[in-house]
């Protein structure tokens, strides 16, 4: 009997039990996007500047007035308390805490950085630094979603998918959007990365760097029992069920898009197998990144670019790292000294491999830290910052960004953004722009609106491009 003619047949069972390694993977979210390539690559609305993108995601919310702010005023006022318009934190602050770490005037423009960042600060005059962020609430799951997604209440796309959205991706044997965090996922886990309504296909990928085995790494890459050829055979099978499928159905484009997605998976096993594989790189460039897990992943990052990847986001940890509540000399110290040389490495390698002037780097977090010093219980000094969302920084590098340039300000202690403040939609409005895209025009037709990135707000801070 023809198999294909058994009305009974269960394709749930029927997945569950073949030997397709690679079809449990989270690639499968494919299955709800559309038909016809949509991860093929587009061109934008004008001439990009940028083709890809890196996100240094610094899981927490980072001290601007320790990295990338220096606020000297602080030391003036050291042990004083603040003026109450200082003190409307989430939590009981108390006198101004100067920043125990030295600021430096780096590169011909002169730009200030701590010396806890003293590797990357070799790359000062490519880099913009936004000094003027703000946010809408200093707590870390909205302003995690107001950073990645846009929106810091409503489900939205986030922005790597987004981007692989309106580019498509230059390699159709990797995912166009890769996650990667250490240790599990952060808060709020995979909504950091989702495609919302938007369809799945342009949903980011998690990878797990903390693993060095290519098993561990991408969960399923390979079969435990089945071959390749097995697997080949097992796949135009499905094929075949699936398409008897589809012809009962008409037109169905999530089934096609499902169709096409067991195949792309079953190409992906050999592109991402030499895509993660970091023992192929010379141990020159092994040794400039460093043997930690940000290291490792920081390279991983950039085989992926190379082969086309469209956006990658390396997280800081899956905790929140960079909530230095307390002790903040000797925690930021130490998680600053795991991504500072692997950054730098990044912007060295991507220049000796001509990808740094089209891949446009991010750092930064959902907001800052207080100026003043966060009390515990009994008004005991903690020697740590609570969450600042009134103020905070980010920066921005490579393609198509002013080098060397400081756009915006905080008051003299560090706490509100007073000069060009700006939003995570100017933030996102900019990058789009400097992708090759019009904010505006970037839309997806969802429950009768247009909805875009940048909600109905965003503008481009134009001082910072190249």
């Amino acid at each position: 009997m023809n198999p294909l003619s058994l009305p009974s047949l269960n394709r749930r069972d029927f997945l569950a039990r073949v030997g397709m390694g690679m079809g449990a993977l989270s690639f499968g979210a494919l299955a709800q996007g559309q038909s016809q390539s949509p991860l093929a690559a587009h061109t934008p609305h004008f001439a990009p500047k940028a083709k890809r993108v890196i996100h240094f995601f610094l899981n927490g919310g980072p001290s601007h007035v320790d990295t990338f702010d220096p606020k000297p005023a602080l030391a003036k006022y050291a042990g004083q308390p603040l003026p109450g318009e200082y003190l409307r934190t989430e939590r009981k602050t108390g006198a101004a805490f100067p920043s125990p770490f030295k600021f430096t005037k780096h590169g011909q423009s002169g730009l200030e950085i701590s010396e806890l960042f003293g590797k990357t600060a070799a790359h000062a005059d490519n880099i913009a630094v936004i000094r003027s962020m703000y946010a809408q609430v200093p707590n870390h799951e909205p302003s995690l979603m107001l950073m990645n997604c846009g929106d810091s209440v409503q489900a939205r796309p986030s922005f790597g998918s987004w981007v692989l959205y309106g580019l498509g991706t230059e390699n159709q044997n990797l995912p166009g959007f890769v996650a990667m965090c250490p240790g599990g996922l952060p808060i709020k886990d995979s909504e950091n990365w989702q495609a919302g309504f938007l369809p799945g296909v342009f949903q980011g990928t998690y990878v797990d760097p903390q693993h060095r085995e290519l098993e561990k790494l991408i969960e399923n890459i390979r079969s435990p029992h089945a071959t390749t050829a097995m697997q080949r055979r097992q796949l135009d099978l499905l094929q075949k069920l699936n398409s008897a499928h589809l012809r009962s159905r008409g037109s169905d484009s999530k089934l096609e898009a499902r169709i096409e997605s067991f195949e792309l998976a079953f190409r992906m096993q050999m592109e991402a197998t030499d895509a993660f594989d970091i023992a192929k790189e010379p141990a020159n460039i092994r040794a400039m990144y460093g043997d930690g897990v940000h290291g490792r992943q920081t390279l991983i990052a950039r085989r992926l670019l190379e082969r086309g990847v469209r956006f990658v986001q390396l997280w800081h940890g899956a905790g929140q790292p960079w909530d230095h509540h307390d002790n903040i000399e000797g925690n930021i110290r130490k998680h600053s000294s795991e991504i500072d040389g692997p950054i730098a490495a990044l912007m060295t390698d991507l220049k000796q491999r001509g990808m740094f002037d089209d891949t446009l780097i991010l750092w930064g977090g959902e907001f800052g830290r207080t100026p003043s010093v966060e009390l515990g219980d009994g008004g005991k000094s903690k020697l740590g910052r609570d969450h600042n969302h009134y103020g905070f920084s980010v920066w921005l590098a490579g393609g198509g960004v002013k080098g060397g340039t400081v756009y915006g300000a905080t008051d003299e202690f560090g706490f509100r953004a007073t000069e060009k403040r700006s939003s995570v939609h100017d933030l996102h409005a900019t990058m789009l722009h400097l992708l090759g895209f019009d904010h505006e025009k970037l839309t997806y037709r969802y429950a009768g609106r247009d909805f875009r990135l940048t909600d109905v707000s965003g503008e481009v801070m134009r001082e910072i491009i190249a």
